[in-house]
């Protein structure tokens, strides 16, 4: 399992470059809260806030991420107000938590900038409860809030912003309604109600750490479109909760709370954090576990005791989740799994396309940026796919047919990967055989996409002019051809999902 986080591909090394530049973000803005002569609550509540700004914005453009990096205080200084106000009057607080909470859910409607400003809103209150936070502390924590975030941002838009070199993200599947009929607001009844259930189960086991069962029920719905999707997710969190407890266990609590090395240690679950998101959930509850440990350890309250209590509280939200997903407004998968599919497709396409404009000699013409695209789309694919290819779903024919889809797109994608890279070679252009496979390739991507659409008959490579061809190119079009025609069969179907049934 964490074989896959080092062998998944990294095109661009993005996730490389994200990791770094947030250890880089964090730990600046830690330093300036520090130099500033902040407590170390003000501090820890300066480094969240960098770490979410570096972590949720997720904007197609710069400009747009620099808009909602600077919209962020405005979300999170009221919650922080109204959380210290309510520290001593726990019913009224509870009240306040899960309406922040639903509302946070809700506000996924309005795309990745809505999203962004309900999970800071959200990680604001938690982080109040997880500081104890009290009225007196408001004016410097939202000093360190600002400072922090000045300076995550400095890294971000000025030392390190390399996505001004990237094509826009892809934005994200929504599926359309008014009412309970919009994803977003059954998700926003099912996390509020899923909040009670934990909110109150986990007051039963600790009422000092209740807030650990709300936040883990809260992070199970972030980032899922479906009530597998959830299921799958809130299994992984207690997978990694497990692994980062144990590993706690053994790292953490030798170290009593040691500055120097747990401050180290810190980075490095950061970075793990950023590293292992896009790729595997289990593996970020593992870092962020690890990190969590770290933390109460500097704060002078860690015991094996307080981690065993953070993996029952971690339980009661998963079970809250699960209860809410399966009770509530039940989501379906299909129409998510299959919009995916169609846009990885596209994306496909779109490679295709600017590989062979390249190879006829168009000088800004670069399929490199498609391919790193099509690898974020295929990981949206597999978490959506998630439920069926679990090892536990009874489901067998269509857990097959699932992974031979997943199998042929990962075959997409490394034929693609080879593609661009011959592409990107002067001596390969103005090959007419080369272009000819792209157009065939186009045309069965059409052939998927267009409903009534059939893949055109693939010519000869002898009628064209021979030209010297660099036959790695030829292997990667024909490979991909192939992967295409093998794809007709799992895709097409009498039924209007064949892959995924609820």
């Amino acid at each position: 399992m964490l074989k896959k986080v080092f062998v998944a591909p990294d095109p661009g090394r993005l996730r490389l470059r994200s990791a770094t530049r947030a250890v880089l973000g964090i730990g600046l803005a830690v330093a300036v809260c520090g130099l500033a002569g902040h407590s170390l609550v003000a501090a820890v509540t300066g480094g969240l806030a960098a770490l979410l700004a570096l972590f949720t914005v997720t904007d197609a453009t710069v400009r747009g991420q620099a808009l909602t990096t600077a919209l962020l205080p405005a979300a999170g200084f009221p919650v922080l107000a109204l959380a210290t106000l309510l520290h001593d009057h726990p019913a009224a607080r509870d009240a306040a938590f899960l309406a922040v909470m639903g509302l946070g859910v809700y506000a996924r409607r309005w795309g990745p900038r809505g999203h962004a400003l309900g999970v800071f809103a959200f990680m604001t209150f938690f982080a109040t409860q997880f500081l104890h936070a009290v009225p007196r502390q408001l004016p410097e924590l939202c000093a360190a809030v600002t400072l922090s975030l000045l300076a995550a941002s400095t890294v971000r838009f000025g030392l390190w912003c390399y996505e001004r070199r990237l094509p826009p993200a892809a934005p994200p599947v929504t599926l359309h309604g008014s009412g309970l009929a919009r994803t977003t607001t059954r998700q926003a009844v099912q996390a509020t109600l899923g909040g009670g259930f934990a909110l109150l189960a986990g007051q039963l086991l600790s009422d000092q750490r209740w807030y650990w069962a709300v936040g883990a029920t809260w992070w199970i719905f972030v980032n899922t479109a479906s009530r597998g999707e959830t299921l799958v997710r809130g299994f992984r969190r207690i997978l990694g909760t497990v692994l980062g407890i144990a590993a706690g266990a053994v790292v953490a609590l030798p170290l009593h709370g040691a500055a120097v090395p747990s401050v180290a240690l810190v980075a490095v679950s950061v970075f793990g954090i950023f590293y292992t998101a896009a790729v595997s959930y289990t593996w970020m509850m593992f870092a962020v576990t690890v990190m969590a440990g770290l933390l109460y350890g500097l704060l002078g309250v860690l015991d094996p005791a307080l981690l065993a209590l953070r993996l029952a509280e971690t339980g009661v939200g998963a079970l809250g989740a699960a209860l809410a997903v399966l009770l509530v407004l039940p989501v379906t998968t299909h129409a998510t799994t299959d919009a995916w599919i169609q846009r990885a497709l596209r994306c496909v396409h779109a490679c295709a396309a600017e590989a062979a404009a390249r190879l006829a000699g168009s000088e800004t013409a670069d399929p490199a940026p498609r391919v790193a695209e099509l690898e974020l789309l295929l990981g949206r694919v597999r978490l959506s796919l998630a439920p069926l290819v679990h090892p536990l779903s009874p489901l067998r024919t269509r857990k097959d047919k699932a992974r031979r889809v997943l199998a042929l797109l990962d075959d997409c994608a490394r034929e693609l990967r080879g593609l661009a890279s011959v592409a990107a070679d002067p001596e390969a252009s103005h090959d007419d055989r080369l272009a000819a496979a792209c157009w065939r390739v186009e045309a069965a991507v059409e052939a998927l996409t267009t409903p009534g659409a059939t893949r055109r008959a693939p010519g000869a490579d002898a009628a064209l002019p021979h030209a010297p061809v660099p036959e790695t190119a030829l292997a990667h079009l024909h490979g991909l051809e192939r992967t295409l025609a093998e794809l007709a069969a799992p895709l097409r179907s009498n039924r209007p999902s064949p892959l995924v049934g609820a």
